[in-house]
């Protein structure tokens, strides 16, 4: 068992910290203040090549494993101070992206995965209605087939990337009575008749990343809109939620690190009633804490990534990796805050912006509680 990064990995990682360094840190307080997301920083992001990982080469992508990919996010993490951004490119990469690498036509990837692997195109996954939230499948979204054409009715909402996005993983059934066996994907691109992207929505965190809602109404799209087919929305989401939850936080990896080492450099040169704050158990216990989190989180990530690149099955492992990471993500980042106290809590040094984008990881591909849900599910339970 080596557990030991190869030299080639290592030399990706850091060339990937020096990209996110150099390339996509400006101005990042001030757009999370209000709530802007760079295309800038997204098409250099396009440039370096980080959308193309998942992409098979023939598509115009790098056609990374797993792991290649966990590491590049934590490079992200740890080179990039926007969470938001780094969240939307997650967004795109699992949840439209993938679907479509896994589950698309020949005729719908060519269309389709160079653009999004380039730059030029931003996708995202619209799944979450307003009374289905954790109940997915529970959804109200109709696909009514009329003639050799499908009309979609409906709404959507905290779609991440709406705002900038071109193109919609759209999930809804063609059965009403039988929403889960009905489930179906269809491809919509943005000036489609009948859909409207509604207002921003305003978030806690993650504000650099733009989210909206979606309405559908008598929204006609054609028979070549299809994702793998009718009924296959079920397992096209799964497998999507699967590949999300496995991958979606390597980026708190890089960002518990810098905490890690900014909280290490501020307890040295902190000095209260005569001494550094690292010399208080109160603070030093604390930032051991946080060293522990990030090595269990790592080992435990880049784990999943090793299983994804060598073909086993995932399920358990990406519920439980998606839980614990999430919480570890949230707890680290309320550590940073208290060791730093009053600064922490200042806009300026950013540690309080991590927070709040932190609370998310908790929310977002499934609830800390649905988690553990589905591995209670694979224990029998």
């Amino acid at each position: 068992m080596d557990f030991a990064l190869t030299p080639e990995q290592r030399a990706f990682q850091q060339t990937v910290i020096r990209f996110a360094t150099r390339e996509l840190n400006e101005e990042v307080t001030p757009r999370d203040g209000r709530g802007e997301f760079s295309r800038e920083a997204w098409n250099r992001c396009a440039r370096f090549g980080i959308q193309g990982l998942p992409v098979p080469e023939a598509y115009g992508g790098a056609g990374a494993d797993a792991l290649q990919i966990t590491l590049a996010m934590e490079a992200l993490g740890y080179g990039c101070r926007d969470n938001g951004l780094l969240f939307s490119l997650n967004a795109q990469m699992w949840s439209c992206e993938m679907p479509l690498v896994r589950s698309g036509s020949e005729d719908q990837k060519r269309r389709y995965l160079p653009g999004l692997c380039d730059g030029r195109l931003i996708g995202v996954q619209a799944m979450t209605e307003p009374t289905s939230g954790s109940d997915a499948f529970g959804l109200r979204t109709t696909a009514r087939r009329d003639g050799d054409r499908y009309v979609l009715n409906g709404s959507k909402t905290f779609i991440t990337n709406a705002p900038v996005a071109d193109l919609f993983v759209v999930f809804a059934t063609v059965d009403p009575d039988a929403p889960l066996k009905g489930l179906t994907a269809f491809l919509v691109e943005r000036d489609t008749p009948g859909l409207t992207i509604g207002r921003p929505l305003h978030k806690m965190g993650l504000r650099t990343s733009p989210m909206a809602e979606l309405a559908f109404e008598e929204c006609v799209v054609p028979p070549a809109a299809l994702l793998g087919g009718v009924g296959a929305g079920a397992a096209i989401f799964n497998s999507s939620m699967d590949w999300e939850r496995s991958c979606i936080l390597g980026c708190a990896l890089g960002t518990m690190r810098r905490q890690l080492e900014r909280c290490i450099e501020y307890a040295k040169t902190r000095h209260q009633f005569g001494q550094p704050i690292g010399k208080f158990q109160a603070v030093s216990h604390t930032i051991a804490e946080m060293r522990v989190r990030l090595e269990t989180a790592r080992l435990f990530l880049y784990k999943v990534g090793w299983m994804k690149a060598t073909g086993q099955r995932t399920g358990l492992e990406s519920a439980m990796v998606k839980l614990y990471v999430s919480e570890c993500f949230l707890q680290s980042s309320l550590d940073a805050v208290q060791v730093f106290g009053g600064y922490g809590y200042m806009a300026e040094y950013e540690l309080e912006r991590d927070l709040r984008d932190a609370v998310g990881s908790r929310i977002y591909s499934g609830t800390s509680e649905i988690q553990k849900n589905i591995i209670a599910a694979h224990l029998g339970l």
